[in-house]
């Protein structure tokens, strides 16, 4: 009975902070608009006044990279954290920091990032026809930052894991060993031995506890939305298609001749498949390029699909409470509830995506070392 009234005291404080919470965005707001009117034109008040949430760009502002760390925003304040732009243009190196383009507003050194187009989002110049270019971009990135941090941060989590382990051998696991010892022998007992065989699986290991952990701690990293944390590391397809191609690289070199054969010349398969036309060989090795990409797809959309859907609902708050006050009301009880609801959900998505492309990591190394009975 305790316990019942502690979580309904609970949900009643989660109530009315909301209410507070959004009150005082929305009175900030129209302040904030207020307050700016008098010192701009009549027609530039009517679009002001018009203007409408968009939650798209919103959710993809806050889901795609940036040159920068976006913060929060305080009134017309953007509180963010500038980083490195390097380029690489008619043989000259540029390097400044990306506040020099006050958040995408502003031009430096004819640079200026793309709002339109396959190039939105990019850094472009015009050339002497008008038209937009990219330059060699090697910038330090939001995701590229968040990779090194997360990783500064893995290391420096499994560094203290083997230190526990060498000073309390033999003891039972305290701490973060507690989380990662089981967590280690679920890949090697239930993964890596069973899919690559008990000949093989040792050399394979390494690596499949180096991607599992790199997934899992940054599916995780990605919920946190409190700066160093929130990048959206394993949502960004380039980050995942490295992680494929590396699944891909290691299979392909570590094939036999059984795994080759298979491909080039696959038993039991009619002549007539494979000459003149070599239809089964080019089938096969198109499923060699087909399972690497699927890889890098399932991760890249799962764990975006999860970042969108919360961001949705947060949006409802603010698209509810353009059409009137009490919506917003209402709906920021409903949205914040399955926010925290999906959250949740999110914590076993990061673990299965982890697993999932773990799974089939090593499924693809035994297919690659499997020898012929």
């Amino acid at each position: 009975m305790a316990t019942q009234k502690g979580i309904i005291r609970g949900g009643i404080s989660i109530f009315f902070v909301t209410l507070l919470l959004f009150g005082f965005m929305r009175l900030n707001a129209e302040e904030q608009i207020d307050g700016n009117l008098p010192q701009i034109s009549e027609e530039v008040q009517e679009e002001i006044k018009e203007a409408e949430f968009n939650a798209g760009e919103v959710i993809i502002g806050h889901i795609v990279d940036a040159y920068e760390w976006h913060i929060a925003d305080w009134g017309n304040t953007h509180l963010t954290i500038p980083l490195p732009v390097i380029l690489y243009d008619q043989g000259e190196w540029h390097l400044f920091m990306s506040s020099k383009f006050h958040h995408g507003k502003a031009a430096y050194k004819g640079f200026e990032i793309s709002t339109e187009g396959m190039q939105k989002g990019k850094i472009v110049r015009k050339d002497a026809n008008g038209d937009f270019v990219q330059p060699i971009d090697l910038s330090l990135t939001k995701n590229s930052l968040g990779v090194l941090i997360h990783s500064l941060l893995i290391i420096l989590i499994f560094l203290s894991v083997s230190k526990a382990y060498r000073k309390r051998e033999r003891k039972a696991p305290k701490g973060f060993q507690s989380l990662i010892e089981p967590l280690i022998l679920f890949i090697r007992d239930d993964i890596a031995r069973p899919s690559i065989g008990k000949k093989h699986y040792e050399r394979f290991l390494p690596y499949l506890l180096t991607v599992f952990f790199f997934i899992f701690f940054n599916n995780l990293f990605g919920l946190i939305p409190i700066f160093p944390f929130g990048a959206n590391v394993t949502g960004s397809i380039a980050v995942t298609g490295v992680l494929a191609f590396f699944t891909l690289i290691v299979t392909t070199f570590s094939g036999n001749k059984n795994y080759y054969a298979h491909i080039f010349n696959t038993p039991g398969v009619p002549w007539w498949l494979k000459i003149p036309l070599p239809l089964m060989p080019i089938i096969e090795l198109v499923g060699v390029f087909t399972k690497p990409f699927v890889l890098m797809v399932r991760l890249f959309a799962n764990i975006t699909a999860g970042h969108t859907i919360i961001l949705g609902f947060i949006s409802l708050i603010f698209v509810f409470g353009q059409a009137s006050l009490y919506a917003g009301y209402g709906m920021s009880v409903l949205s914040i509830t399955m926010s925290i609801f999906i959250n949740f959900l999110e914590l076993l998505v990061a673990f299965i995506q982890a697993y999932v492309f773990t799974l089939l990591s090593a499924i693809f190394f035994g297919m690659a070392v499997e020898e012929h009975h």
